[in-house]
This record gives structure tokens, sequence and C-alpha cells, in this order.
């Protein structure tokens, strides 16, 4: 099939883009990598009045260290995030969730940006962000504000923010200091969409700092409080394992059982820690 209709839009600057998505919402559409989108809009399951290309603003594209932080800008391609050395580096839970995304040609046209806006539940970044606590920076004519990734994600392929805002930059802290971190997934095929996934970043300490996050077990990324908190108390994997199963409410779909679900989201959260602490200093 063919999109519906629409208008074109390319603006070269942060400002062009926001004024543009004004002036046209709630009918425009930010196009970043479109490695979703516009598939969607080949089979009319978006139907956007207005496209407004963002693949012009260079402004958009950076990974800079701000001290606690990496500031990633939006249009920032998952191909770059791959090979950055300062990410491998300081946020090494963010690299390995970016070698499970699709292969190298979705890599190369896709960014973050345009992932984490897209809010699939079954996609690796989502999970990554609100494991790592990141936080999005928003643009419109009306400001700026900043969201953590925690509130970003309001359902399947749907996030808090306003027809007029746009996605700017996404704020990651740091990995502390000998802490240790895993990404592991399973998918049908190598390069699709997980079925379940689990991303962990563990810290050893009086109180070990321990962040879970599980992606395609629910209506968006979700962060396992309970199997935290349990493994911070010594609980043993095994047992996390269960608290994890226990805490994700997937659906039945066609890939597979809520059941089945539910039991991987246990298997990768056994794995995902026992590999995290393993690389920690611990």
């Amino acid at each position: 099939m063919k999109p519906a209709r629409f208008d074109y839009l390319a603006p070269d600057s942060i400002e062009e883009a926001v004024s543009l998505l004004a002036a046209h919402a709630p009918d425009a559409r930010p196009l970043a990598g479109g490695q979703s989108l516009v598939p969607m809009m080949n089979f009319r399951l978006a139907r956007p009045a207005v496209l407004v290309d963002l693949n012009r603003i260079r402004e958009l594209a950076y990974v800079e260290d701000r001290g606690g932080h990496l500031a990633i800008g939006a249009m920032t391609r998952e191909r770059t995030i791959e090979n950055n050395g300062l990410v491998s580096r300081e946020v090494p839970l963010l690299h390995e969730a970016t070698i499970h995304i699709g292969h190298l040609p979705v890599r190369s046209r896709g960014t973050i940006g345009g992932s984490l806006a897209n809010a699939d539940p079954a996609a690796e970044y989502p999970a990554a962000a609100v494991a790592l606590g990141c936080e999005m920076v928003v643009r419109s004519l009306r400001g700026t504000r900043r969201i953590a990734a925690a509130d970003f994600f309001d359902g399947p392929l749907s996030t808090v923010m306003e027809a007029d805002e746009l996605l700017t930059e996404i704020v990651v802290p740091k990995a502390p200091d000998g802490s240790g971190s895993a990404f592991v997934e399973i998918s049908r095929r190598h390069g699709d969409f997980a079925l379940a996934g689990v991303a962990a970043q563990v810290a050893p300490g009086g109180e070990p700092d321990v962040r879970l996050a599980a992606c395609g077990a629910g209506p968006g990324p979700l962060r396992l409080v309970e199997t935290e908190a349990a493994l911070r108390d010594g609980c043993s994997s095994a047992d996390a394992a269960r608290v994890a199963a226990a805490e994700v409410d997937p659906d039945d779909d066609l890939h597979a059982s809520a059941a089945y679900r539910r039991r991987l989201v246990g298997v990768m959260t056994k794995r995902a820690v026992a590999t995290a602490w393993k690389r920690s200093a611990a």
C-alpha cells in the first residue's frame, strides 16, 4: 500500500520545527529515522496530514559529556550510539541495548529520539531509559520541560508529550563506579522486537543499588520495583525470577501467550542480574 496524502515540511532548526508542529497540531508528526512511522503510514495505520522531517536539523545529533550525565540529541543515530566510546564506557547498559535493535540498516537510520517517542512496548530503548532513570527534554513554543522516563510513556505507542512538543534531548545518568549492567532479550528471530527483555544495572555497596526494567511484557516499559527490593533484601536469583514474573502483566497476542511472556521475564531477569553482577566490581 501507499501512504495517505500528506504535506511534507523540512525545517532547518529546532525553532522552525516546533513552530511547524504548533501551526499544524494535532495533525502533524515529526519524522526522525522513519523505521516505524513510514511502514505504519504505508499500511495506513498512521495518517498524519503533515510530516515534519527533522533530518536537516544538525543541532539535534550529538553525544556530550556533561559531568554526571551524558546528553544525547534526539536525532543521534542508533549506529552512532553503538560505536560511541563515551556511551560504551559511561553507560554500558545503553550501549548493550543498542546492539539488540533490529539490524545494521535499521540502526543506521533509526534514532534514539524516534525510538523513545514511538514508545513501542517491545522496544529496547524505552526499557533502558526507565532502568537508567533518564530524562527527556521536550520543547515547544511554550518553552522547555524535562520529563522523567518513568513518567514519559503512556501506553502502547503513546507518550505524555503534547502534539506541539518535540523531543530534543535525552539526559542519561552515568553508571556508578564499580557497577555492572546487562540487557538480555528473547525474540522469534534475530532483529525482531523482543518477546520479552530485561535491562539491569547493579552496583555493590552497603545497600546494593539494583535497577531493573522489562520490555515486551505490558503496555510499555515497566520498572521492576518489587524485584529490585527483593534483590536488595538478599533474595536468590531464582526467587527474583519468580517475583519478576509475577510483577508484569502482559497480554496474549499472536506471538506469545501472557503466561509465556511472564515466564520469559523471570528467565531474562535471572540472566540479566547474574550477568550484571558478574560485570560489576563486586
